[in-house]
C-alpha cells in the first residue's frame, strides 16, 4: 500500500510549497490537488461557463480531461492535453476555482481522480479536504495554517513575483472571503481532521515547517 501524507489548510498557508519541499526531502512524489480545480476553472473561464452554476460546472467537469504529471522535479498540470501549469495561478483563476469547487458533483469527481493518483506511489498530497475526505486513512496528517495577515502577505508577494499587479488590502479581503467560503461550504468544508497535527507557521520559516513534519514522520516510523 502506498504511503500517503496529507497536508490541509486554508488558502495562502503555503501548503503546496511545503508539500513539495517535504516530498523532496523524503524522496517521494507531491500531488497538488488544488491545481486540478484551477485547471477546470481555467476551462470554465475560457468557455464562458459560470463557475457558480453547479450544473454547468459538473457538466464541464464530466467532459474535461485533467491529468497531472508527477516526478521529482515537480508537478505539471494538463488540461485536455495542454500544459497549463503556468496559467492557473492568477487571481481570476483562483476566484473561479473557489466557486467551482463548491459543486458537489465536481468534488465527487475530483476526489475519485485524486485517490487514483495517490494509489500509484508514495506521495505527499495537499489540499483542503485531503485528511478528511480524499485520504482519511493517510498515514500522516498535517493541518498547516497562519494568520490571515501573514497568509495575505505571502500570497501578495507570490503574485508580485509572478508579475501580477495587485493590492495587499484587496488580497487580504479576498483571502478572508475565501476562508469563509471554504469553511462554510455544504460539501467537504475545510476543517482539521481530528488526528491531524496543526502547525501554525506564522512565525516559522518554510524550512522550520518542513523539519517539524520530517521529525514527526521519522519518529512515528521509528
Amino acid at each position: 500500500m502506498a504511503l500517503t501524507i496529507a497536508i490541509d489548510g486554508p488558502v495562502g498557508a503555503g501548503k503546496s510549497t511545503i508539500a513539495s519541499m517535504l516530498a523532496h526531502s523524503l524522496g517521494i512524489l507531491h500531488l497538488d490537488t488544488g491545481a486540478m480545480y484551477r485547471a477546470l476553472a481555467l476551462k470554465a473561464l475560457r468557455e464562458g461557463v459560470d463557475p457558480r452554476d453547479a450544473g454547468a460546472a459538473e457538466a464541464l467537469c464530466a467532459r474535461t480531461d485533467i491529468r497531472v504529471g508527477l516526478n521529482n522535479g515537480g508537478q505539471r498540470t494538463f488540461l485536455d492535453g495542454e500544459d497549463v501549469t503556468g496559467l492557473i495561478r492568477t487571481p481570476e483563476v483562483s476566484a473561479a476555482a473557489s466557486a467551482i469547487s463548491l459543486a458537489a458533483g465536481v468534488r465527487r469527481d475530483m476526489v475519485l481522480r485524486q485517490r487514483r493518483c495517490a494509489q500509484q506511489a508514495d506521495m505527499v498530497v495537499d489540499g483542503r479536504d485531503i485528511g478528511t475526505r480524499v485520504l482519511p486513512d493517510a498515514a500522516f496528517k498535517f493541518f498547516l495554517t497562519a494568520s490571515p495577515e501573514i497568509r495575505a502577505r505571502r500570497r501578495y508577494d507570490e503574485l508580485r513575483a509572478h508579475g501580477v499587479a495587485c493590492d495587499y488590502a484587496q488580497v487580504l479581503r479576498e483571502l478572508i472571503a475565501r476562508d469563509r467560503q471554504d469553511t462554510t461550504r455544504a460539501v467537504d468544508p475545510l476543517r482539521r481532521a481530528e488526528d491531524a497535527l496543526e502547525i501554525d507557521s506564522s512565525g516559522m520559516t518554510q524550512e522550520q515547517v518542513v523539519q517539524t513534519m520530517l521529525r514527526v514522520v521519522k519518529e512515528r516510523k521509528a
